[in-house]
């Protein structure tokens, strides 16, 4: 690996990709400290402490939610947009037909598609925070016309992380949009850094559950790149062909399926699903925090709502055991689910049969397609309930051990050590590539 890094220095093209990846992480640290006018800082940070969902939202963001930047949602809506779109593909026959058969021009479609759908939803999340902030009194302004703006400045900070995101895709390597969650979490290391030091200046950490914890972290990120990068291969023949009076043997090759096909998308669905309910709870909560909808005539404050908030935080805490459990249960259900979408094996036995290549010992046709799902779904097994116990694991050991100044270890330590291995994977390619076309030349 620090060969590659050493040649891809070296090499002028891959040099200056890389440099304006760094540069696109020096405009997004700047959007950070982008911020609204008008904001009640004491207010804002009393909101923030009492709902994990907006640690979350912030924990994505780099720390631009503490901070109420212009970019404080993050690349949140672009990323529920792009897993809409995906979904919408395999439902829809129109979606499904452009995306296979419409070349360019039909992903260009679905790309267009992705983003209006983008500046929908980041209307809808904005509109929800800047009417649960005003309620809360955050702002300083609390005229309708100081919401309006408001909402197009999170919008367009949205819009705006988009665009730079397909700049890094285009012009830099890797994806850019995961480069921009990668470059977000991995700010928000320092802060937790400082927390534990903190804790340690006021003898309330725990030195050696602070040490078993690291252990586990590193062991953790070892079974995550062999998750991330391990594959079940499933050998294939190729039959054997006669062109005009020669004989061509059949090639062997094989069709690789990745234990984890769903990546981090599964954990990041069932902790938002989690937290939401907690979130809009906490805001009944609370007469400081509570939105009243009663201006708008047609729905009006629960008068129950305060009690189901405190049951709620009572037996469905992060800590809690049901908690834990309908986390692990919703990971293992979405893990399973987005496995079935993005595998078409269908497609697979269909597409085998007509370049005449074959499994070994299974027939074509509706045998291989049946046999390649016994295969998955077996994979898919063994990657549900990994992901479902790599999802407890941090709280668990956070509340055992006594170690609670990391948020989210699970899904940070995934997404980073994916996007890692992504991205030198495709340096790995354009390397590989450069050499080939120096081949060809000489």
């Amino acid at each position: 690996m620090l060969e590659n890094l050493r040649a891809a220095i070296l090499v002028p093209d891959i040099r200056k990709r890389v440099g304006f990846v760094l540069f696109a992480f020096a405009a997004f640290v700047f959007m950070i400290h982008v911020q609204l006018p008008d904001v009640d800082e004491a207010t804002w940070q009393q909101m923030l402490a009492g709902g994990s969902f907006y640690n979350f939202l912030g924990f994505l963001s780099g720390g631009a939610l503490q901070k109420l930047s212009i970019i404080a949602m993050g690349i949140t809506p672009y990323i529920n947009a792009s897993i809409i779109m995906q979904l919408m593909t395999v439902v829809l026959p129109q979606l499904e037909e452009m995306a296979k058969k419409g070349g360019e021009e039909g992903r260009k479609r679905i790309s267009q598609y992705t983003r209006w759908l983008t500046i929908i939803l980041a209307l809808v999340q904005a509109t929800t925070m800047t009417t649960a902030m005003r309620n809360a009194h955050v702002f300083y302004d609390s005229s309708l016309l100081f919401q309006i703006y408001a909402i197009i400045a999170l919008v367009s900070g949205t819009l705006f992380l988009m665009w730079l995101g397909e700049q890094i895709t285009d012009k830099g390597i890797g994806n850019g949009i995961s480069l921009i969650i990668f470059i977000g979490i991995v700010l928000r290391y320092p802060v937790y850094v400082a927390q534990t030091v903190q804790a340690g200046q006021k003898d309330s950490l725990n030195v050696g559950g602070l040490v078993i914890f690291t252990a586990i972290a590193l062991f953790t990120i070892v079974s995550i790149i062999f998750m991330y990068q391990g594959q079940r291969r499933i050998p294939v023949q190729q039959a054997r062909r006669v062109v005009g009076r020669k004989m061509f043997a059949g090639r062997s090759s094989f069709i690789p399926l990745r234990l984890n096909n769903s990546g981090v998308i599964s954990i990041i669905f069932a902790i938002s699903i989690l937290l939401l309910p907690q979130q809009a709870l906490s805001w009944f909560q609370h007469s400081t925090v509570a939105p009243t909808y009663a201006h708008l005539g047609f729905l009006e404050l629960p008068s129950n709502a305060p009690a189901v908030s405190l049951a709620f935080e009572t037996y469905f805490s992060p800590n809690s055991f049901l908690y834990n459990l309908a986390y692990f249960v919703l990971v293992v259900v979405f893990t399973f689910f987005y496995s079935s979408v993005v595998v078409n094996v269908k497609d697979i036995a269909d597409n085998l049969k007509k370049s005449g290549s074959f499994i070994p010992g299974i027939r074509p046709g509706a045998p291989t397609e049946e046999y390649i799902k016994r295969i998955l779904l077996r994979i898919t097994t063994v990657a549900a309930i990994y992901l479902g116990l790599l999802a407890i694991l941090p709280s668990t050991l956070q509340h055992a051990l006594n170690v609670t100044t990391f948020y989210l270890g699970s899904t940070s330590l995934l997404i980073v050590v994916g996007v890692a291995l992504d991205t030198m994977t495709q340096i790995e390619a354009r390397l590989a590539m450069r050499d080939y076309k120096g081949f060809i030349k000489r």
